[in-house]
C-alpha cells in the first residue's frame, strides 16, 4: 500500500522517532489498529521511540501504564510530557522559585522534583515569582483569583500547552489553553507556551533523545500542534490520518496550519511497512 504523500527519501533514516499519543497511537481508551506492532517493531530494531504529549495532568509512570493497557511497551524514561518540559524550563529560568500552580498531579510532581517551591493555599500572602498553569479539572474561582493576583504583582506566566479543547470519549472538555485564555484576558499578560507547537517541548525531547533534528522523525495526527512543532524544530514530520484529519480534509487542515507534511500515511500499518523497508535497506547497505 503506497503512502498518500511521501518525501521522506529526501531525509536520512531516523535515529529516533517522536510519537504523539492521543489520536496517533490511541483514541481515548481505544488503541489505533497497528500501533502496537509499529512500536514493537521499531523497538526490536533498537530505534529509540519517545512518546511526546501536551497532556500535563499525568505522571510519566501513569502515561506508560496507559500505553501498556493499549498494548504498547513504553519505559517511563521514554515518556515526555509538557509537565516535564515545563519543569525543566522553569528550573533553568527561575531555579528554586516560589511557584503558584494551576494544574494536576503530573505538573505538580514534575515542578517539585525540579526543586521549585510550590506555594500552598496557606501561603497566599507570599508573592510568587512565577505562575505555572496547565489543565486543572478541579479549578475554582478562588484559584483563578490568586493566580491573577500574582500575575498582576509581577509574576512570570508559563503555560504547559495551548490546547483549548481536551478530547475525551464522546466529546471535548475545556483544555489548558482555555484556562490560560481567561488568565490572559484578566491580566493582559501573554504566557510563555511550552507544549506543541512550541520549540521548548521539542528541544527538550531532542535533548532526551540525543539526536539531531534532521534525523528525528515526528509522527502525529494534528497539523496545528504535532506537525507545526516538528517543522519549528527542523524535524521531518509525518501525518497519520487516525485522529484530527481524514482523507477528505487533511490538506485543508495543513493549509490552515501553514505546514506541509513530509509524508501522509493512513495509519501505523502503512507507516510500519515503509519504515521496515527503509530500515532494512539501510542495514543491508551497512553490511556492504
Amino acid at each position: 500500500m503506497k503512502a498518500i504523500l511521501n518525501h521522506l527519501k529526501d531525509y536520512p533514516a531516523p535515529d529516533a522517532v517522536l510519537f504523539d499519543l492521543d489520536g496517533t497511537l490511541y483514541r481515548g481508551n481505544e488503541p489505533v489498529p497497528g500501533a502496537d506492532r509499529l512500536i514493537a517493531g521499531l523497538q526490536a530494531r533498537g530505534l529509540p521511540c519517545l512518546f511526546v504529549t501536551n497532556n500535563s495532568t499525568r505522571t510519566p509512570k501513569e502515561v506508560a501504564e496507559h500505553l501498556h493497557i493499549m498494548g504498547i511497551s513504553a519505559e517511563v524514561q521514554s515518556i515526555v510530557t509538557s509537565a516535564l518540559a515545563t519543569a525543566y524550563y522553569v528550573q533553568l529560568e527561575h531555579p528554586g522559585a516560589d511557584t503558584y500552580v494551576i494544574g494536576e498531579r503530573g505538573l505538580r510532581e514534575a515542578l517539585a522534583n525540579a526543586g521549585l517551591h510550590l506555594l500552598g493555599d496557606e501561603e497566599q500572602d507570599r508573592n510568587a515569582t512565577i505562575v505555572v498553569q496547565g489543565l486543572d479539572r478541579e479549578l475554582t474561582y478562588s484559584r483563578l483569583k490568586t493566580a491573577v493576583k500574582h500575575l498582576l504583582n509581577g509574576a512570570a506566566f508559563v503555560q504547559t500547552n495551548p490546547d483549548r479543547l481536551l478530547p475525551v470519549d464522546g466529546g471535548f472538555l475545556p483544555g489548558a489553553g482555555s484556562i490560560g485564555a481567561s488568565l490572559q484576558a484578566a491580566t493582559g499578560i501573554e504566557p510563555i507556551i511550552v507544549g506543541k507547537p512550541s520549540r521548548i517541548l521539542m528541544d527538550y525531547s531532542l535533548r532526551l533523545a540525543g539526536t539531531a533534528p534532521s534525523k528525528t522523525w515526528v509522527v502525529g495526527d494534528n497539523p496545528y500542534t504535532d506537525l507545526a512543532a516538528g517543522r519549528t524544530a527542523g524535524c521531518p514530520s509525518i501525518l497519520v490520518l487516525t485522529g484530527l484529519c481524514s482523507m477528505d480534509n487533511w490538506q485543508d487542515h495543513c493549509s490552515a496550519a501553514g505546514v506541509t507534511p513530509d509524508a501522509v500515511f493512513d495509519g501505523p500499518e502503512q507507516l510500519e511497512e515503509y519504515l521496515n523497508g527503509q530500515l532494512s535497506d539501510n542495514q543491508q547497505k551497512g553490511r556492504l
